[in-house]
């Protein structure tokens, strides 16, 4: 089975303003396993960037305005993505993006029922509890400090270890160093005692003069008997 592990950044967080995609990301996964095949572009959003998007991802408009724009990118997006089921955290917000940017270019949208929503599984299996990507690695032991920003594609890595945890049911993974000192005191602990079981208590005098006066009267018991 073939997946696409999905994530965007944009101009602002709402299509009502007409904001835009400026950089998408995908990893492919076969059985859950890495294939190696990514897509990754960042792209001329044709707008300007809002302040509280550039604090979030760090693009500036300078940085985006030599580079292709969605139109540009489509077909060879449409092409990674095709006939795969598509894993999204937070779904909605991504998906509103493609399918306006799809809309602007009168290409069919993103059926929302080929997408798997990563957020939707955290919910159900920890109500109550934040499940934010950063949330979620802390959970699981995932190492984000390469996340200093919003990034498409470091994002879609840690998502992809996000995904698996969830859909196996991984526990979070053990502190081995911790596991190893409590192993090596728990061993000290064990030897300890079996060495006291082991120990040797000599006889004494009297006691080794006592069994051997109880051996000759056995022994004159049995033979006169």
């Amino acid at each position: 089975m073939l997946e696409v592990i999905l994530d965007t950044e944009t101009t602002g967080l709402s299509i009502t303003q007409k904001h835009r995609i400026v950089e998408i990301g995908c990893i492919e996964l076969k059985n859950q396993i890495p294939t190696n095949k990514i897509f990754h572009e960042h792209l001329n959003p044709q707008r300007s960037i809002s302040e509280e998007a550039y604090k979030i991802h760090g693009y500036s408009d300078e940085f985006l305005s030599d580079k292709k724009t969605f139109a540009e990118i489509a077909e060879s997006f449409l092409d990674f993505i095709k006939d795969k089921k598509i894993i999204i955290h937070n779904a909605a917000f991504d998906l509103s993006f493609l399918n306006y940017e799809f809309g602007l270019i009168n290409k069919k949208k993103i059926n929302n029922n080929n997408v798997i929503d990563t957020l939707t599984i955290a919910q159900q299996k920890y109500p109550g509890s934040s499940n934010s990507l950063d949330a979620l690695c802390k959970r699981f032991n995932i190492d984000n400090s390469k996340r200093e920003k919003h990034n498409a594609l470091i994002d879609c890595q840690l998502l992809k270890e996000i995904y698996i945890n969830l859909i196996d049911q991984k526990e979070p993974q053990l502190n081995l160093k911790n596991v190893e000192v409590h192993s090596k005191k728990f061993a000290d602990q064990s030897m300890k005692k079996n060495n006291n079981l082991r120990k040797i208590i000599k006889p004494s005098k009297k006691e080794l003069e006592l069994h051997n006066t109880y051996l000759k009267s056995q022994l004159r018991k049995n033979f006169f008997n």
